[in-house]
């Protein structure tokens, strides 16, 4: 752990916790599930998905597996893309309704944070904005294990059946926020590269971009030594900044994202880079799920807190809707030649892990060029230009700015300081990029 970047500093911690969840990858394991519920000694399982997924050949393999394992099994697939606090406390109070001893999830990362979620509530009660930290909730903490958690991810961008946290829009405040713990880690991750076989080039690029912005966002976020030190080992979030871990998953997550993004989005033949997505999509959650993003992430809450009157290619979802992926990707230039002033050889490093060419650029030329290998992926692979893209104008920067800034978390990450009139000049800079 000799690199400058991790130096100690006053009063910063001096230790990182590393954590995942069993993981297993490779083409046909959806067929594993059962074997892996019934090791763990589940008897009664709450299959968690979604109702697109419902009726199809991923939800049938995982449920053949399952009662062929012996468990028994009811389905809860009344979630929404992009969840709410009311989908959350439908899945609680599903789980209430029968004696589960443990929830499969199969499905993008809204099915596996519904679950998530819903499990937290299931079992310590309260609302789902009672965990959120204040002041938009009541900071309460989870205190102690949920039942076991099978993830099983159906998209290749999220990165969820690796992480502690739970992304849920709170109705009332119209805007998403992060529940966070331990304990919310599944026990469990099965990776089948053959559900994306069939996604839409939309949906691999949107998820994809998910993908890179996690990995980017790691490889560059705060240090760990930078943020406070903690009082005990219990108290120890797993999103605790940039670590040597992190930073080795993020890397080759990105060079995943460099190789293959724009091959898996423009021909649905390309197995191999399919394939490839789909575990740098797994790598990229296991790099943020120990190190947290920051403010790419923390701006897209600002973006779908305001749409309005927008729909998506390749997502039956009625306006107004923002794939995560988009909301994410339309700033990140922006964002990234703001926080380059800080850190520019981890920036510029992480454009030559996308395949920058960067002519031999100097540190200060660092921002632009992330910037513009991020324009030229976006511009590949057919996302909307910036901001302007997506319905905004000038006219929105300032409640965009207001909206964003309550995301102290993933701010405070960030390698740069940022105030609102920051934050506001990174959402102008990204309203077009060509």
């Amino acid at each position: 752990m000799g690199c400058q970047y991790f130096a100690p500093t006053e009063n910063g911690a001096d230790s990182f916790t590393v954590a995942m969840p069993k993981l297993t990858v490779g083409r046909g394991t959806l067929r594993e599930v059962g074997e892996r519920a019934a090791s763990i000694g589940l008897k009664r399982v709450a299959l968690f998905t979604d109702p697109t997924l419902l009726s199809g050949h991923l939800v049938s393999t995982v449920r053949e597996s399952l009662i062929a394992a012996g468990c028994k099994l009811d389905i809860f697939s009344d979630i929404r893309v992009e969840p709410d606090d009311d989908s959350v406390e439908r899945g609680a109070q599903f789980l209430r309704g029968s004696a589960f001893d443990g929830v499969v999830s199969v499905g993008g990362g809204s099915v596996m944070d519904t679950a998530k979620a819903a499990l937290v509530l299931f079992c310590h009660g309260g609302k789902a904005v009672d965990y959120f930290a204040a002041p938009i909730g009541q900071g309460k903490t989870i205190p102690g294990p949920l039942l076991p958690h099978i993830a099983c991810p159906t998209t290749s961008g999220t990165g969820s059946e690796c992480t502690s946290i739970s992304v849920l829009r709170i109705n009332q405040l119209n805007t998403k926020f992060v529940i966070a713990s331990p304990y919310m880690l599944p026990v469990a991750a099965i990776v089948d590269p053959q559900c994306c076989d069939s996604l839409p080039a939309n949906i691999v690029a949107s998820t994809g971009f998910d993908l890179c912005c996690h990995a980017l966002e790691c490889y560059t976020a705060r240090a760990y030594t930078q943020h406070s030190k903690v009082p005990a080992a219990a108290a120890r979030q797993y999103i605790q900044g940039a670590n040597p871990f992190s930073e080795l998953v993020a890397r080759e997550a990105l060079s995943i994202v460099g190789q293959y993004l724009q091959r898996g989005v423009n021909d649905a033949s390309d197995t191999q880079a399919r394939d490839q997505l789909m575990w740098g999509a797994t790598l990229a959650g296991i790099a943020f799920g120990n190190s947290g993003t920051h403010l790419p992430h923390a701006l897209s809450y600002g973006i779908t807190h305001l749409m309005a009157d927008i729909t998506t290619d390749g997502y039956p979802i009625a306006s107004p809707f923002i794939p995560h992926g988009i909301s994410v990707i339309v700033s990140a230039p922006s964002i990234f030649g703001y926080t380059a002033e800080a850190t520019p050889d981890r920036h510029l490093d992480g454009a030559r892990y996308l395949l920058a060419d960067d002519k031999g650029a100097t540190p200060d030329e660092a921002g632009e060029v992330l910037a513009n290998r991020l324009i030229e992926l976006m511009r590949a692979t057919h996302m909307p230009n910036g901001l302007s893209g997506v319905g905004f104008n000038e006219n929105h920067i300032q409640a965009l700015a207001a909206s964003s800034v309550r995301q102290g978390r993933a701010i405070a990450n960030a390698p740069r300081d940022s105030n609102l009139v920051d934050l506001e000049n990174m959402y102008r800079n990204a309203l077009s990029y060509w």
